[in-house]
């Protein structure tokens, strides 16, 4: 009577924290959805009350969206975000995963001092005036490479990446070596293509960090031509005065805003739902060592 007791005391126990967790989750998730259904809605409505919530747009119009796609002054800044992230999380992969597979060889003189080295990075860095000195006089100052180059030297996710390589089975690295298969030839053949979840992840983490960065822009570029698309978002947001290309189309400034930050949070909400799988299967392996 005492085991049965205490095991129905458990389960409604069970019960009602799996209750309440759902209903806390369901309250945080509709927090979370407000602002992002009324800047959509705002972004499709002719007449914008920023203090106000409303759930329908207000004399529907996609003005908007065709000024921003038509307008040089926010074509380039976005254009300019697409190809900064496409070789950016590029080129942060192919040094996050060479950099993993070398520290990964144990045999290699030296190697627990370079790895040594690169966590003392993440703790420590150069500071701001001496990182901005060495991107003038390698002259990537006012170019996009002085965003791409240090943002792609990324060491946690070198670190993650190290982790998941360690949890392949070291058979496979043995029968490959005993096959006659050279370093680099394991790590393409057989490393990489073992490690889809891992690369989905991490280069979601690189694509993400170069699309919305404002940062680097602002401090190491100084031209119009290689300004991003957040830069220019900035800039529309923080301003109180009437977009010019607004009043060409009777718009309020609002919903120019609003039109802009759901073009700028578009791609990665299409983008991500395909690599979910990845991405979640890549943060749980090499978690857990055994």
């Amino acid at each position: 009577m005492k085991k049965q007791f205490s095991f129905q005391a458990g389960y409604r126990g069970r019960t009602i924290f799996n209750i309440f967790n759902i209903l806390f989750f369901i309250v945080v998730m509709i927090l979370m959805l407000i602002p992002i259904w009324k800047v959509c809605v705002d972004s499709v409505s002719r007449e914008v009350v920023s203090t106000d919530i409303t759930f329908l747009p207000n004399n529907f119009t996609l003005e908007a969206y065709k000024i921003i796609f038509s307008k040089e002054t926010l074509y380039h800044p976005f254009w300019v975000s697409i190809y900064t992230t496409i070789i950016g999380t590029f080129l942060g992969l192919m040094m996050s995963t060479i950099g993993a597979y070398i520290l990964i060889q144990n045999d290699m003189p030296g190697v627990r001092i370079i790895s040594w080295m690169f966590m003392f990075t993440m703790i420590f860095n150069g500071g701001l005036v001496p990182t901005f000195l060495v991107v003038v006089q390698l002259g990537l100052y006012d170019t996009v490479w002085g965003v791409i180059i240090p943002l792609s030297m990324n060491v946690y996710n070198l670190v993650l990446m190290r982790s998941f390589f360690e949890q392949l089975p070291a058979s496979l690295f043995e029968a490959a070596d005993i096959d006659g298969c050279t370093p680099l030839g394991i790590f393409i053949k057989i490393v990489l293509p073992l490690s889809k979840p891992a690369l989905a992840s991490i280069g979601l983490f690189f694509a993400v960090a170069f699309w919305s960065e404002y940062f680097h822009y602002v401090l190491y570029v100084t031209s119009n031509d290689n300004n991003n698309f957040q830069v220019k978002l900035r800039e529309m947001v923080i301003t109180d005065e009437p977009i010019p290309e607004a009043k060409d189309a009777g718009l309020m400034s609002e919903t120019m805003k609003n039109a802009a930050i759901i073009i700028n949070v578009l791609p990665f909400m299409i983008i991500y739902p395909f690599c979910q799988k990845y991405f979640v299967t890549g943060i749980t392996l090499g978690a857990v060592k055994e």
